[in-house]
């Protein structure tokens, strides 16, 4: 842990459903000594991670299709709202370039498998873990990996695997993922986080 630090990392939170992921990130972040959850992303209104983020009090922003593709991609927002690192989170926008170039390995996602498998478009919740038992797969598992300009591509950092039984169904699969997400998320996070810690 770094002492001497006197200015937080501020982190956006993409996330486009439940937020099941994103509220256990933040509950680990709340009493961080220098990281901060400063803002929930979504693009879906009445999606459940806003009623998390209204709870929680971290601010939210809804964006919308046209600027986040064919505009500035919410960059200006997220500078104003001193942003330094972007987590993805069950967010299912493909990031476009001009975000990533401008957060240059300072975005990362977390994907219900084991890349390079059952990744890509439309590959994901139940997608993913019906692919993965219609295979008849031995092992699971979640992938953390930095963004790069394909779905599910980019420089893994972790990987935490899980035993495929022949009796599992996509849901008691999904809650394994789960336990498996909320286990080692924030702690990846915080990890790679780490690297962009200002002094």
């Amino acid at each position: 842990m770094i002492a001497d630090v006197s200015q937080f990392v501020h982190i956006a939170v993409f996330a486009s459903g439940a937020g099941s992921n994103a509220e256990k990130v933040i509950e680990y972040f709340k009493s961080h000594p220098y990281i901060k959850i400063s803002l929930i992303v979504c693009n879906k209104r009445g999606a459940g991670v806003l009623k998390i983020a209204d709870q929680e009090k971290v601010a939210s922003l809804i964006i919308e299709k046209k600027k986040f593709f064919h505009g500035n991609a919410y960059i200006d927002e997220l500078r104003e709202r001193k942003i330094d690192f972007i987590v993805l989170a069950g967010f299912l926008w493909k990031i476009p370039s001009l975000l990533i170039k401008s957060y240059p390995d300072k975005i990362i996602n977390i994907h219900p498998a084991l890349l390079p498998k059952y990744g890509g478009k439309g590959m994901y919740g139940h997608f993913v873990h019906e692919s993965v038992i219609a295979a008849r797969e031995k092992e699971s598992g979640i992938t953390i990996h930095y963004v790069d300009d394909l779905y599910d591509h980019g420089k893994i950092i972790f990987q935490a695997r899980c035993a495929v039984e022949e009796n599992d169904t996509p849901d008691s699969l999904a809650h394994k993922i789960h336990l498996l997400e909320h286990a080692h998320f924030a702690k990846v996070i915080e990890h790679a986080a780490q690297n962009i810690v200002k002094t």
